[in-house]
């Protein structure tokens, strides 16, 4: 609640009195500094959550990438997506790939971006097609082929 309403201080004072802490309370703490832009802190939770001994699942790396999405940290959020398959073995998910494509998108990284749309082993959704699409028209890509299928971006 305290971070939805962009208090941090108050929320950090919350979580920092829990005797015991959670995947559920860890997600809520850095989501909340990721939504208001602290991509910093939530690298430096996430960090002190695995010194914990807390195992982070599907829904935090969603956290987590998202952050670096609206924080313009595509480098961190290439590495956060790698690790997640690599050292903690969570495949890949619709929000996962979606995170992706909004992220380099917004960095202008189109050609990655459908990279990632084309290496999905599922379907993208409407979600998806939206952040890719929107940002083709921000960068100037009126045309783009995807999956062996040509778009054309109109007004």
């Amino acid at each position: 609640m305290y971070c939805k309403c962009g208090e941090l201080e108050s929320a950090r004072k919350v979580f920092d009195k829990r005797p015991r802490r959670n995947l559920i309370t860890w997600s809520a703490i850095m989501g909340g500094y990721g939504m208001h832009g602290n991509v910093d802190e939530v690298f430096f939770l996430f960090d002190t959550m695995l010194i914990a001994g807390v195992w982070p699942d599907e829904v935090m790396f969603t956290t987590i990438l998202t952050a670096c999405s609206h924080g313009g940290r595509v480098k961190e959020g290439e590495e956060y997506f790698e690790m997640m398959v690599e050292i903690f073995h969570i495949r890949p998910t619709k929000e996962h790939c979606s995170c992706m494509v909004d992220m380099l998108g917004r960095a202008g990284k189109i050609e990655e971006a459908r990279g990632i749309i084309e290496s999905m082993e599922m379907e993208p959704d409407a979600c998806l097609w939206r952040a890719f699409l929107g940002a083709c028209k921000i960068q100037g890509k009126s045309e783009i082929t995807v999956r062996g299928k040509l778009w054309r971006l109109t007004d």
